[in-house]
């Protein structure tokens, strides 16, 4: 497949990912929320929303908020004080993205995450779900790193790879970076007057990673070189991503609009890469072996449940990748379990209704789900 130059339209995609940065929501002098502009970014997103999109927004601000409400002192925080005013500016950011969703008549959900959460299966997989069901619900996830627990060696360090995390997470279809900076220059432009503002990038290549520049705001762990890691993640992910400028009224409806903006391209789409990592890139810890019935259910595209499941081997946890073989041994594709090995034992035969009953406690109708599996024919 060549690859596309030319800028997709923001209007043809069906889940989108917001990265809001503290330097763009908190007045850097005051200490406040923007009240303004944000209530601005969220006309853009009920626009979306009403559009029938799915939108999460990642949103960095927590200890923006918090130290002021504190009172600590301008410039680096100790990792105590951090944490303790990302406790209490969480709460604020919180209610500030909930009133301003709210009177757009947009449910917000909050959703605090770590690295671990995206890096380990099974937390993988909570969050996934977690994401899942709030944008089937019509809500917005409001999605932030969890800085109150967050350690130096546990944080991402900005919410750009962040929210390109979500974005694979989410499968998402297109990532938007509200940045300082309308986009990609072949050099910055604050030191070199010629640079050029490149609109396409349909392939992350070294020249493109040389162009990045370094972090330039007090309240942002972020700056260029993050982004294009951060649309490194997104692309792998089969995800589009543009940087856009924030600090506009309207951000989104001036990406909508053709405004100036640079755009990473992805050759993949969200379901190809995710099956295609979890065909190639994850071992597998078991096998589930499932009758005729449901080889052919999976055949047209459904998952796996219980009632389909003869037997199954390994000493798997909940996430692990697993394969899946028919009634003559075969293989016909892998994918990621929803049970642990034990729990799974107890459904194999039994139908999804009597998960609870079996088990003690509500669990998922399917064992492996249709978006968690790679078969051997996709």
């Amino acid at each position: 497949m060549k690859p596309v130059t030319l800028a997709p339209s923001l209007s043809s995609f069906r889940r989108v990912v917001v990265k809001v940065g503290s330097s763009l929501l908190v007045d850097q002098a005051r200490g406040e929320v923007k009240r303004r502009w944000l209530e601005a970014l969220c006309d853009d997103i009920a626009t979306l929303h009403k559009d029938g999109r799915d939108v999460l927004v990642v949103s960095s601000g927590s200890i923006a908020l918090g130290r002021t409400l504190l009172k600590l002192p301008r410039g680096a925080l100790k990792l105590e004080d951090s944490q303790a005013a990302a406790a209490v500016g969480q709460i604020a950011l919180a209610r500030t993205w909930s009133k301003a969703l709210s009177d757009r008549d947009i449910v917000a959900g909050q959703i605090l995450v770590t690295l671990h959460d995206t890096e380990e299966r099974r937390r993988y997989l909570n969050a996934r779900a977690t994401i899942g069901r709030l944008v089937e619900m019509r809500a917005v996830p409001v999605i932030n790193e969890n800085d109150t627990v967050a350690t130096t060696e546990i944080r991402y360090g900005d919410n750009d790879r962040l929210a390109a995390r979500v974005a694979t997470m989410a499968s998402a279809d297109v990532l938007v970076l509200l940045s300082d900076i309308d986009g990609l220059y072949t050099a910055p432009p604050h030191e070199d007057p010629s640079a050029r503002l490149i609109p396409v990038v349909p392939r992350i290549s070294a020249e493109i990673e040389g162009m990045a520049g370094g972090a330039a705001s007090e309240f942002s762990r972020g700056g260029m070189r993050t982004k294009i890691e951060a649309a490194k993640i997104a692309v792998g992910g089969g995800a589009h991503m543009v940087i856009a400028d924030g600090r506009v009224e309207h951000p989104i409806a001036r990406i909508a609009d053709g405004g100036r903006c640079t755009w990473f391209l992805t050759s993949s789409n969200p379901i190809t890469a995710r099956k295609k990592w979890i065909a190639g890139s994850l071992e597998p810890r078991g096998v589930i072996h499932v009758d005729a019935g449901a080889s052919a259910a999976l055949g047209r595209g459904g998952s796996l449940l219980p009632a389909g499941v003869t037997r199954v081997e390994g000493a798997f946890a909940r996430g692990d990748c697993v394969l899946i073989r028919d009634a003559n041994g075969a293989e016909l594709g892998r994918g990621l379990i929803a049970y642990d090995a034990a729990d799974a034992g107890q459904l194999v035969g039994r139908n999804s209704r009597d998960i609870e009953s079996v088990l003690g406690a509500p669990g998922r109708a399917e064992m492996i789900h249709r978006d968690d599996m790679a078969l051997v024919t996709d």
